[in-house]
């Protein structure tokens, strides 16, 4: 895509599911905190700026990561779900600017992964992550690539813990699912069970 393209990166959640504290602040084996891995993965994937959206501990994940290059947004309604974190981050993207979604919470993005997703960006169109359950179909995942105007239509949507779900669902003919099965899983981390993705 040759539209410049917005990083948000949605790290506001607190873990409650985990116990741990917020997950932006979960390290893998290296000790580097998950929100600034990912923060450096839409920078290398492509994305002309990155704006990271903090909720939960804010002060502490500021204080415990370097975020330099990212605009640190901070989400006071954090606790009453995504839906307040995805608006923040889209409007922090200029009226020219695709906005690429991404969440702080799975691990095995990388910038070769971004940087197909904004290969394969397209006007007026969304381009999402697609991956390959057991039984071999395509499942909508994250990152989502919106073309500019449409991250604020979404955004106008938005409620409680959905995010995009909503818009995206009611404009099934705007999303083009771009299979990243042999980059990653597209899994995230929400239950002890899932922390050896940290690895």
């Amino acid at each position: 895509m040759k539209t410049p393209v917005h990083g948000v990166l949605l790290a506001a959640g607190a873990g409650r599911r985990l116990g741990l504290g917020p997950k932006a602040l979960l390290a893998g084996a290296d000790g580097v905190p998950l929100v600034r891995k990912a923060a450096e993965v839409l920078r290398h994937g492509g994305c002309a700026s990155v704006a990271v959206v903090l909720g939960a501990g804010a002060a502490d994940v500021q204080a415990a990561t370097d975020l330099a290059g990212c605009a640190v947004l901070v989400n006071e309604q954090w606790s009453e779900g995504m839906a307040g974190s995805f608006r923040l981050g889209v409007q922090s993207a200029l009226p020219e600017q695709a906005v690429l979604i991404a969440l702080v919470d799975q691990p095995g993005i990388s910038p070769e992964l971004v940087a197909r997703l904004i290969d394969a960006g397209q006007p007026a169109r969304i381009i999402a992550a697609g991956y390959r359950g057991p039984e071999g179909k395509l499942r909508r995942g994250h990152p989502v690539l919106f073309a500019p105007g449409l991250a604020a239509q979404a955004a106008e949507q938005a409620t409680g813990d959905a995010g995009a779900r909503p818009y995206l669902s009611a404009h099934p003919e705007l999303v083009e699912l771009v299979d990243c099965s042999d980059l990653s899983d597209g899994g995230d981390i929400d239950t002890p069970a899932d922390l050896g993705r940290l690895r």
